[in-house]
């Protein structure tokens, strides 16, 4: 863990960052870029598609301006429109996305009226014609009237480009000033508004703002319900139509009960809601008091009419009877398309129907102010999670892990989705991705290096399965001096000096290479670190820098095997021309000091003590018992389960002690009947020299000669009984053989 401290300590603060953004603490751009992206990309990925028959967009199109002229219309036109979709096509209720903030003229009746009151003010039949003429040419008041006692909602706006803009007449607040009294609610305010004639306001069952709120990337996401205005708040057009086609019913704040997602301090307006007979509509708003828009799919998800075929009576009666229809412009000279989730150029008159038809079907998404709570708790788990699981994780694993965490967040911010509720993502998929790349990233980088640095150093004595290990871990293992319990080998080649002799150095070159070759790869199979090279010399041993219980194992195990593995040479080096080689193996084990030694032109990772002299004496003394292998009894008892010919006591050059040393055979299954019954008679004849009995045991090796006449062993000891029996050794001999070289 100790190593992984600066990776967790860089990975919470990396948590931290995006914490920050979440809590709003600060705002990072990005994360706000790639939250609307996913905001839109579910969006169109839910939307229902088809086309809704309730609602009717009454469109002044092209069509419609090169049919009655530019915009705005007379009035009297308007009147006639009014009463049309009414009286005619029986409508349910007409919402205006236009506003009429200036007294229409075109009727001439300002005219007539300046006229009749200065030059023909005497002309009494002038005067009685203007009064009769006075209603028709009267357009403002005509429109009044056909507003009047029938479901009309005007449109009008808000503004804070001008603040000294107040034109015509605000309607009535849907909720009255200090209803949110002490309450800390960031309502969406404005100073100035573009309103109706008083005429029309007074005479229109209500009005409403179309209003809508772009986000940062300039599209229309929302729509603020209610806004406020010098204390009183006021509603959208839509939420003012629902309202008419509900019987007016009051707007009633929702607050949620405290609990586990409230306290009693928080204070967040959740929802609005329409108490009926039939039940209550409940609105969800977000923190801002604003309706995330629940658009029904691209342009046309409403039916379009065009405002001059419904002028002209050219509709038919079931196109409009009983539907929902808002006045509006597609028309692109009218500047009225919006930059929206499924579309550029967006016709700001269908917002209206989207959100007309999310508060009746119940389907506009929920984004309650303490979704920003829930943003913080899920990322702070997911940086608790990560910064401290992915450090310590193989890259696999680590990739695994970050992928089912992005996998199941995605997944959880889906669901909630479907289940109708908004929330962020960004900041926890950005944190995710962003551990993850440090990890990632420091393990190249950092970890990789410093492996690389380590197999380098080790790679040409360790075998790579251990320096793979190694370098998982590398803090565990040290190249400086320490002492050890560990097994070394001595290798060498019998005869070197002749057949060197006997080949020309390019074939030498070749044949050592395919020797050395061979005998390493068996090293470095039993996990066997590989110290030196010596001419024709192989020094190895076992136990570091990676630790190994069984390391004396090992190493007669190796020894073994190499032997094995030096006759699978005899073929292909006969076929080259070149002599069967033999060597000689040395193993002891004990105490050693072991590390990088050298100077600081060349280090070398070694083992050094008198454990290793003392193998290195045992190598060079197996010719003298014509034997291939020979370890002490330090190492024969450490590997218990092989079967051992016991050699000799001897006294090696530099050591006083005596040392019992023996050839390794094979484990019992290996070895045939033969064998051991060979070795039975060895042991007796062993024992029977020891005992100075010089007439048995040498009876004893006459038989061993003629099971195997080649055999030195047997041999040496025959010399030796025919010396000491003209050379006594007396009653306090120990039977120890001294060597005075090397």
């Amino acid at each position: 863990m100790k190593r992984n401290l600066i990776r967790i300590a860089l990975g919470l603060m990396l948590g931290l960052l995006f914490l920050g953004h979440a809590a709003k603490f600060y705002q990072i751009p990005l994360l706000n870029t790639l939250d609307a992206f996913v905001y839109d990309a579910r969006l169109r990925l839910t939307t229902k598609g088809g086309i809704d028959e309730r609602i009717v967009i009454l469109d002044i199109d092209e069509k419609s301006l090169a049919e009655y002229g530019r915009w705005p219309w007379s009035r009297d036109k308007l009147a006639a429109l009014v009463s049309g979709l009414f009286d005619r096509y029986g409508i349910a209720i007409l919402g205006f996305d236009v506003v009429f903030a200036e007294a229409d003229k075109s009727s001439g009746l300002d005219s007539l009226e300046t006229i009749a009151g200065d030059a023909l003010k005497g002309d009494a039949a002038f005067q009685a014609a203007l009064k009769t003429l006075r209603g028709s040419l009267d357009y403002d008041r005509r429109f009044a009237e056909a507003l009047r006692e029938r479901p009309v909602v005007l449109g009008y706006y808000f503004s804070n480009l001008d603040q000294a803009e107040r034109s015509g007449a605000l309607p009535r607040p849907a909720v009255a000033a200090g209803t949110f009294a002490g309450k800390n609610i960031a309502f969406t305010a404005w100073s100035g508004f573009g309103g109706n004639l008083p005429e029309f306001q007074k005479n229109a069952v209500s009005a409403g703002h179309f209003n809508s709120l772009a986000d940062f990337d300039g599209v229309s996401r929302r729509v603020p319900m209610l806004v406020e205005h010098e204390g009183k708040y006021y509603e959208t057009l839509s939420l003012a139509m629902v309202r008419v086609l509900l019987g007016q019913p009051p707007v009633v704040p929702g607050y949620p009960e405290p609990g586990m997602l409230s306290s009693r301090s928080y204070s967040g307006l959740e929802w609005l809601d329409l108490p009926t007979q039939r039940g209550t509509l409940r609105i969800p708003v977000d923190e801002n008091v604003s309706a995330l828009i629940p658009y029904h799919g691209a342009q046309g998800s409403f039916r379009y009419l065009s405002a001059a075929d419904a002028l002209a009576g050219r509709l038919k009666s079931e196109q409009l009877k009983g539907k929902i229809v808002l006045l509006g412009t597609t028309a692109p000279g009218l500047m009225d398309l919006r930059a929206t989730p499924v579309g550029s150029t967006y016709p700001g008159v269908e917002i209206h129907a989207n959100m007309i038809a999310g508060m009746l079907d119940g389907t506009i998404k929920q984004k309650p102010p303490y979704v920003l709570g829930a943003d913080v708790l899920l990322l702070s788990l997911c940086t608790l999670l990560l910064a401290f699981l992915l450090p310590i994780l193989s890259p696999l694993r680590a990739t695994a892990l970050a992928l089912t965490a992005l996998v199941a967040v995605s997944a959880l911010n889906f669901f909630l989705w479907t289940a109708g509720l908004a929330t962020p993502v960004a900041a926890v998929i950005s944190t995710i991705l962003a551990l993850y790349a440090l990890n990632m990233s420091w393990g190249y980088f950092v970890e990789s290096r410093s492996k690389r640095q380590f197999a380098e150093l080790c790679g040409q004595y360790v075998p790579p399965e251990l320096v793979d290990e190694m370098a998982r871990d590398p803090e565990r293992y040290s190249m400086e001096g320490k002492s050890e319990d560990l097994s070394v080998l001595f290798s060498d080649v019998r005869g070197f000096t002749s057949i060197s002799e006997g080949l020309d150095p390019r074939e030498l070159t070749q044949l050592m290479n395919e020797y050395l070759g061979a005998m390493t790869q068996v090293i470095q199979q039993n996990r066997g670190t590989l110290d030196k090279y010596v001419g024709d010399m192989i020094m190895a041993f076992w136990g570091a820098p990676v630790a190994a219980a069984d390391h004396a194992r090992r190493a007669v195990l190796t020894a073994l095997e190499m032997q094995v593995e030096l006759r699978k040479l005899d073929a292909p080096f006969a076929e080259r021309g070149w002599p069967p080689l033999h060597i000689g193996i040395g193993i002891n084990s004990g105490t050693m000091t072991v590390g990088d030694m050298g100077s600081k032109v060349r280090k070398a990772y070694t083992v050094m003590g008198d454990a290793v002299n003392l193998a290195s004496r045992l190598e060079s003394i197996t010719k003298q018992y014509g034997v291939g292998i020979i370890v002490s009894d330090a190492t024969r008892a450490l590997v218990p389960g092989l079967v051992y010919r016991e050699l000799d006591r001897v006294r090696v050059k530099g050591k006083d002690e005596p040392v019992i040393i023996f050839e390794p055979l094979g484990t019992a299954e290996q070895l045939g009947k033969d064998v051991h019954d060979e070795l039975k008679l060895w042991n007796q004849a062993l024992r029977l020299y020891r005992q100075q009995d010089w007439e048995q045991a040498e009876l004893q090796l006459y038989n061993l000669s003629r099971i195997r006449p080649q055999c030195i062993l047997y041999e040496v000891y025959a010399k030796r009984i025919v010396y000491h029996r003209d050379h006594p050794p007396g009653d306090g001999w120990d039977g120890v053989m001294t060597f005075e070289t090397k």
